[in-house]
């Protein structure tokens, strides 16, 4: 049957091996409300925590409920990707059965968020497998993933960075007081506080505001248990503003959302995890108070963020904009999340693109872009 007298087949995956599970799991559940069924036909495809690949469960409960978050469990059929590019397929594979085929696949929405996902693995085998998907190719997921690696490649494309200190597993077990001393540098040692981030997670896991030299080491160790490489962030005082970024249409050049700004209740020191999803702490601007000019720049700055990554798709691009009037870029998130409290779906409406329709714009990029080099 050719694709043309039938649905387009999108394979959404969610779940994975990170820490990030659970929000991958809401974004899941939230993105695949909103695919237009008439037009394509969804095959929800499961990651536990053990990497184990399901075919999901139509009723697999993908929102928190009453503080829980959601989970992969593993169960479900079995399911496995061969690395053939004619067949593009998946396949059930059952204990005891001759495995079989689940039909080709058009399109992976791979709503992985943090490390074995976001970070060009899933990206890699797909590209292996002939099989198109939406989102950054290997490189830029994978530079994308890493905040040094991304700070490195602004600062060579002379985008503007704050100040950073990354520390390595191997220097951190080896030259712990010289690495303690050079974060030192970045404000401690003048009573100014410093950021203390695993370099490959999002959703703010793992991160600590550190404001005394006696917090610094637990709060590494505490980055250390997401990833043993972190990074250190100077304090930058101003405001955090969000802005979203497609892939232009038709080999357009690539375009940002209006954007959005970041106001946290009282009390809060930063956006962390429970902040962002569980106790709803936080409004977005869209757009935020801002001249027009200040806007026009920001947006421009977001898309130069994408551009020099050789993203792909979509992406967040976070900044802060400085009491003195600098935009300073902070992170890009290539698989930014789509969950009801996230700020990439509400930038794009408040743009005019609602979320279905963004979505489809999504699923319809990504199925009209070629396989392997580009």
């Amino acid at each position: 049957m050719s694709q043309d007298s039938r649905k387009i087949r999108v394979a959404v995956v969610f779940g994975g091996r990170s820490s990030e599970h659970a929000i991958s799991c809401i974004t899941a559940g939230a993105v695949m409300a909103a695919i237009d069924r008439d037009r394509y036909e969804v095959v929800p495809v499961g990651i536990a925590r053990d990497g184990r690949w399901v075919l999901a469960a139509a009723d697999l409960r993908l929102a928190i409920e009453d503080g829980r978050l959601p989970e992969v469990t593993g169960e479900g059929s079995a399911l496995a990707l061969p690395f053939d590019p004619d067949s593009r397929g998946l396949m059930v594979v059952e204990p005891g059965r001759v495995p079989s085929t689940l039909g080709e696949v058009d399109v992976v929405l791979p709503l992985l968020h943090g490390p074995y996902g976001e970070d060009g693995t899933i990206q890699g085998m797909l590209d292996l497998a002939g099989i198109r998907y939406v989102g950054a190719g290997v490189l830029a997921s994978a530079v994308g993933m890493d905040k040094g690696f991304m700070k490195l490649v602004w600062q060579a494309r002379g985008l503007p960075v704050g100040p950073y200190v990354l520390i390595g597993d191997r220097e951190w077990r080896r030259e712990r007081k010289r690495m303690v001393d050079e974060v030192k540098e970045l404000g401690l040692a003048d009573g100014r506080p410093v950021f203390v981030k695993p370099t490959r997670a999002g959703s703010s896991m793992g991160i600590t505001r550190v404001t005394s030299e006696d917090a610094l080491e637990a709060a590494i160790e505490t980055a250390r248990e997401h990833d043993p490489k972190v990074i250190v962030e100077a304090t930058i005082e101003g405001r955090e503003i969000e802005c979203g970024v497609l892939q232009g249409l038709d080999d357009g050049p690539a375009e940002a959302s209006l954007p959005a700004e970041v106001l946290m209740a009282g009390g809060r020191d930063f956006y962390d995890f429970e902040t962002k999803y569980l106790d709803g702490a936080t409004t977005m601007a869209i757009p935020p108070d801002l001249s027009a000019a200040e806007i026009e720049e920001v947006r421009r700055l977001a898309v130069q963020a994408f551009d020099a990554l050789d993203c792909e798709g979509l992406a967040r691009v976070d900044f802060f904009h400085t009491h003195d009037g600098r935009w300073i870029l902070n992170e890009i998130n290539t698989m930014p999340g789509f969950t009801p409290a996230s700020a990439f779906p509400k930038m794009w409406s408040a743009t005019g693109l609602d979320y279905p329709a963004l979505v489809d714009r999504l699923i319809q990029t990504a199925a009209n872009r070629p396989t392997g080099l580009r």
